[in-house]
């Protein structure tokens, strides 16, 4: 007898939403905490209900059927607002205990979550704090629930996500101090045809200066690329090379690097995004305060030392 649809429960729908976000029955079990035959099991039920495959083996994996993709759109949005009525409406720093997620990458966890974590360990000692890293995947990591909130320099314009502005940020020139190109003005040509370490952060995201200077026609000297800005101090020691980061990263290496201006201006904004499944969850409401804060806190510092 086919299962009836009416007997499928949210756990059943979060599976099915999981499966399609990973593409993968073990990913989800991993994430879920579950043994794969579980998720065989439900995703059975699933496909039992809705008369439909739902996934398809292409290669190596799986993707999504038509029929799928129109489930998983139409109940995702009723997930996310169910698990916003089960959220707490009350919430104690002082006493809670429990863990959220953050998808970030190098640029927060050195700018932002440090100044974060020591407002928790103050206000909030029981309040857990998971990084992931999002390298460009920080919209599925959201829309999976794998994290609940992302930070970066990105932008979803898609109305299911919600946004609050953390920090404007530029980019500058780094170098070793006894490069040649430390005592001289970085004007177009001179920073084109410069030996450029470029940062490409592990996936297709593409830094803003980039862009700004392929639209002029022009293309850096690319003589190496690395996924992290983390110790691009060791690796410009020595050389003749400079490498573009934001200018907080920048200023995170003091000493050990020499900081010009980059001449193709290019300005892009932090920001902080989140769902309705957590839009008024008092936990999350009372973190992402915290969050927007700090953030506060390093314009502060930075106006006053200007």
């Amino acid at each position: 007898m086919a299962t009836d649809p009416f007997a499928l429960d949210f756990s059943a729908l979060r599976v099915l939403r999981l499966v399609h976000g990973h593409g993968s029955f073990s990913r989800t079990a991993e994430s879920l905490g579950v043994t794969q035959s579980t998720v065989s099991y439900t995703m059975a039920r699933l496909r039992d209900a809705f008369g439909d495959p739902l996934f398809v083996r292409q290669g190596a994996g799986i993707v999504p059927t038509d029929r799928c993709e129109e489930v998983v759109a139409q109940t995702s949005a009723m997930l996310d607002r169910f698990e916003a009525l089960t959220a707490p409406r009350q919430f104690d720093p002082a006493v809670a205990k429990l863990e959220i997620g953050i998808s970030c990458n190098y640029y927060e966890r050195v700018t932002l979550i440090p100044k974060v974590m020591r407002t928790l360990r103050q206000k909030a000692p029981g309040m857990a704090i998971r990084i992931i890293s999002s390298t460009v995947r920080g919209k599925e990591q959201l829309m999976r629930g794998d994290s609940d909130m992302l930070i970066g320099p990105i932008r979803l314009e898609e109305p299911s996500f919600f946004r609050r502005g953390l920090l404007p940020e530029d980019y500058v020139c780094i170098m070793d101090p006894a490069n040649p190109l430390a005592r001289t003005v970085q004007d177009v040509d001179t920073f084109v045809a410069a030996p450029q370490v470029v940062v490409n952060y592990g996936g297709s995201f593409r830094s803003r200066f980039l862009v700004v200077m392929e639209a002029q026609g022009h293309y850096p000297n690319a003589v190496m690329e690395v996924p992290s800005p983390a110790n691009l101090p060791d690796i410009l020691v020595g050389t003749d090379m400079i490498a573009t980061v934001p200018r907080r990263i920048a200023e995170s290496f003091g000493a050990q690097v020499v900081i010009r201006d980059c001449p193709f201006l290019a300005e892009i904004s932090i920001d902080l995004y989140w769902t309705a499944r957590t839009h008024v969850s008092a936990p999350h409401v009372w973190l992402r305060a915290q969050i927007a804060a700090a953030a506060n806190r390093i314009l502060t510092k930075e106006a006053g030392a200007g």
